[in-house]
Order: C-alpha cells, then sequence, then structure tokens
C-alpha cells in the first residue's frame, strides 16, 4: 500500500516539478563538484596560509563579479548586553580606513559602475557583498582586504557614536515606531530568556547599544574579524589564476588571529504556553501570533515546517488563510512562515483580523484547523505545490551572481551552515522526502498548546479595546504579560 501511494506521489509531483528542473539543467550546465552528479554551482574551495577561506565560481558568460565577505559572526554571538552588537559593527566596517578615506567605501564602488553593494547582519552571521564589472575585480578586492586588515587604525569614539545613532534610529524605524513593532519584540522576548542571544532579535536594545564602548568594539574586532573566521567568495567573470593572485596580494599579509570559540548555547524550551497581552498604539487591528520553537536550519523537521507553512497559507487556497479570510471572514491578512536559524528556529502563525473580531475566537479557529490536520493530513497535491514554490523561488535566485538570493550568497549560505558550499542539491532533496506523514509526526512533536508563545495585539482605542474585550478571555498562564 505504502509503495503505491509513494508511486502515485510521484507521478503527481513530476508536472510541477519538471519546469524546475529544466531551468536548473540550462541554467547552471557544469561538471559535478557536489551530491554525485548534481552539481548545481561549480565550485573550488581553498585557505590562506592566515586561515582565510575563499570560494572561486567562474561564470564566463558573465559580464560583471559578485565579490562576497562573510564574518560568521551574528546575535548568536552576543555577550549578554551586548544585544545589537554584531549589527553596530556592520555599520562601522563602511566607516573608512586611512587608505580609502571617511566614508569613502561606497562611492570607491559606484563610480567604478558596481551595484548590489550592502552588508546585513542576522542570528547567526553578517555579510558584505557588491557587484562589480568583471574588470574591477581588484577594486572590490583591495577595499574588502583593507578594512579588514585597517579599520581599527581609523575608527574612533566619534565614529562609533555616529554609528550608534544612526543603528538607533533604525530601531525606532523598524520597531519602536513601526505597527506592530513592540508588540512582536514582546513575544519574542517572552519566549526566549534574557541569556538566550536570539533575545536581542539582531537590533538589540536602546541601553545596550548606549553601553558598548571602543574597547568593545576592539574586542569584536580582534575575536570575529580574522581572517580564519571570515569567508570571501568571488563569482562571475575572471580568470582563476589572476583571481587567485590578487587574493593572495592583498590578503595573505592579514595575520591570522586565533579562530573564535564558539560555546555551546543551549536550545531554548517552553514547558507551558507563554501569552502576552499588548496595547497597540500604532496598529489600528488586532493581531494574533502563535509561535513555536522547531528544528534549526537544515536540520530534520526544518523542511516539513516550511511545507505546513505553505500548505496553511501559501497560497489563496491554504487552508488557514482561506478559512480565515473567505469563509468565515474573520481575518484582514494570515501568514505562515518557518523562520530558520543556526540555534533553534520559529515556526509562527500571524494573523492580523477585522475590525471588531476577538482574538481569543480566532486562537480557537487556529487551534482547530492545525487539529483537524491530524485528521486530514496534508495532500499529496498539496504538498507537490508547496515543493514547486519554494525550488522555484531558490532556483530563480540563481540567475544572479549577486544579491542576497544569488549565486556568490548561495555558496556562503550552504558553506557557513553546513560546510559545502554547494549545498543546493541536499536542500532540495530535503523537501522532496517530505510526506504528509513526516509533517504530522513534526506536529506532535513541536506544535503542542503548551509549548508556545501567543501575542494578542489590541488596539489601544477605547472604543475598540470595549468592543474586542467583550470577546476576550484571559489565559490565566503563568507566562501571561502586559
Amino acid at each position: 500500500m505504502a509503495k503505491n501511494k509513494d508511486q502515485f506521489s510521484n507521478r503527481l509531483r513530476a508536472p510541477l516539478l519538471i519546469s524546475v528542473g529544466l531551468l536548473l539543467c540550462g541554467l547552471l550546465a557544469a561538471p559535478s563538484q557536489a551530491q554525485g552528479n548534481r552539481s548545481y554551482i561549480p565550485y573550488e574551495k581553498y585557505r590562506l596560509d592566515n586561515g582565510l577561506e575563499v570560494i572561486l565560481h567562474q561564470d564566463d558568460s558573465a559580464g560583471t563579479v559578485a565579490v562576497s565577505m562573510w564574518a560568521h559572526v551574528g546575535g548568536l554571538h552576543e555577550a549578554k548586553g551586548r544585544s545589537g552588537f554584531a549589527h553596530l559593527f556592520e555599520h562601522l566596517m563602511f566607516q573608512g580606513t586611512p587608505h580609502v578615506g571617511d566614508d569613502k567605501h561606497f562611492s570607491y564602488l559606484q563610480q567604478a559602475g558596481a551595484s548590489s553593494i550592502n552588508g546585513t547582519t542576522s542570528f547567526d552571521r553578517t555579510n558584505y557583498f557588491e557587484v562589480v564589472p568583471a574588470h574591477e575585480l581588484e577594486l572590490a578586492l583591495w577595499l574588502e582586504s583593507d578594512r579588514l586588515g585597517w579599520l581599527m587604525e581609523s575608527v574612533d569614539q566619534a565614529k562609533l557614536d555616529e554609528q550608534r545613532e544612526v543603528v538607533k534610529n533604525e530601531r525606532l524605524q523598524r520597531v519602536d515606531n513601526q505597527p506592530y513593532g513592540l508588540a512582536q519584540e514582546k513575544m519574542w522576548q517572552a519566549m526566549f530568556l534574557p541569556s538566550h542571544p536570539y533575545y536581542g532579535r539582531v537590533i538589540g536594545s536602546m541601553s545596550d547599544l548606549d553601553a558598548a564602548t571602543m574597547d568593545d568594539v576592539k574586542d569584536f574586532f580582534g575575536r570575529y574579524y580574522a581572517p580564519s573566521n571570515m569567508t570571501l567568495t568571488v563569482a562571475g567573470n575572471f580568470d582563476v589564476t589572476h583571481a587567485k593572485n590578487l587574493i593572495e596580494k592583498y590578503f595573505a599579509t592579514i595575520p591570522a588571529g586565533p579562530k573564535p570559540d564558539y560555546p555551546n548555547i543551549p536550545k531554548p524550551s517552553l514547558s507551558e504556553e507563554v501569552r502576552v497581552v499588548h496595547y497597540e498604539t500604532l496598529g489600528k487591528l488586532p493581531r494574533v501570533m502563535v509561535s513555536y520553537f522547531t528544528p534549526p536550519f537544515l536540520q530534520p523537521g526544518d523542511a516539513e515546517m516550511d511545507i505546513l507553512a505553505h500548505v496553511l497559507a501559501g497560497t489563496k487556497t491554504g487552508r488557514l488563510r482561506k478559512h480565515l479570510m473567505e469563509l468565515e471572514e474573520r481575518a484582514q491578512s494570515v501568514h505562515v512562515y518557518q523562520q530558520s536559524m543556526q540555534n533553534v528556529s520559529v515556526f509562527t502563525i500571524d494573523v492580523v483580523l477585522r475590525a471588531g473580531e476577538s482574538p481569543e475566537q480566532v486562537l480557537g479557529v487556529i487551534d482547530s484547523r492545525l487539529s483537524e490536520l491530524y485528521d486530514l493530513p496534508p495532500e499529496e497535491e498539496e504538498i507537490a505545490r508547496a515543493i514547486a514554490t519554494i525550488e522555484t523561488d531558490k532556483v530563480f535566485g540563481l540567475q544572479a551572481l549577486g544579491g542576497n538570493s544569488g549565486r556568490a550568497e548561495q555558496l556562503q549560505r550552504f558553506n557557513h551552515y553546513t560546510g559545502e558550499p554547494d549545498g543546493l542539491a541536499a536542500d532540495l532533496e530535503r523537501y522532496r522526502n517530505v510526506t504528509s506523514e513526516k509533517i504530522i509526526q513534526m506536529m506532535e512533536i513541536y506544535l503542542t498548546p503548551k509549548s508556545r508563545g501567543v501575542l494578542f495585539a489590541l488596539p489601544k482605542s477605547a472604543d475598540d479595546l470595549k468592543e474586542i474585550k467583550s470577546g476576550f478571555k484571559k489565559s490565566g498562564s503563568k507566562g501571561e504579560q502586559q
């Protein structure tokens, strides 16, 4: 019986996935280097004597070169009381050196015709990237090596204070003055203990940002920005020998420094429901969020949660989305997502209600739709549709060399998490192996009412509160916050 079901599943999924396979064949036909004969991004990886890891991906059909530098440090590695520091340091990396000049990094690249110039900080890493015309590769490598080797010679208290204010203003825009921003922060911090590095949500707190000192900056740079903790990726149209000579010329003289010793951080867990009630001053509609701790990125269960999110709300016919928005007309929007991270992931159901709707009643609908899955598991067609959507998103990103989803960043991402830069084949395979039975198994382990966070964000208008509270019932849980 199971064999017949698997045969049916394969026949059903094939039409939805064939276009993705054809795109891969046409886009990146290349010799194999990973996952047997399924190499999507051919590469060469090596190390300099100072420990700098280098990944090269050659594409002679391109007219540009993407240069990406990853520091293997993010919010996960911040000390207690220094939340937001990895992001603050990302800003300092663009402030110039004695050779480049103050705040000239962008202008050098822009004058050379570069695009996609940026840096980002996540819970797990910090990246810096740009795409330059092929003949400007040396400029990009010089700029990256210069700030890695000589940044601290120009960072002073004035620059720290200036970028501290920039980051604080960014926090105001993204959190404090953003509708539901403080509500989401309360929810997140109700689930994570203050001792867990994810507690700071990368952006950090105002008090922690104010506490950052020049000694902190020097220590952070020395600890995490040594070549032994960095990976440089070059992707595009270049001569391999010439590129290697340039990398040796500009990076090899930078002192190695010790590779940081990362502590083993226990995964967070909840033994009872944590409920947060936030009276919202900016958002005009009630909002309900339900979050669960789930397996880390690329670990067993992570793909199942991705597929489940799509089944619930990935399309207009998603089970939860359709029920709340069309059948019962209770919701303005419904989003479900798996936020995959290195230490632990978070699966979230996020519903903005229509005016006057009861958060408690909508929470009941969410629970009933989840419970229904045990009797009516995801169908093969729903799973196949989710897989096709996920694969298409991943594969189309490979048409670009740079940017957040381009080949350079894909190589960096898989290398960071697995040590294998060309990890796309294994990544796609884990989705193809998802079944309804596996989804239900993961739900039984991770999506339980006693191990979740619940947020009710209620508009602060007196009239709205009066109407909403008429249908609102306190949970009485020990974790309730206001």
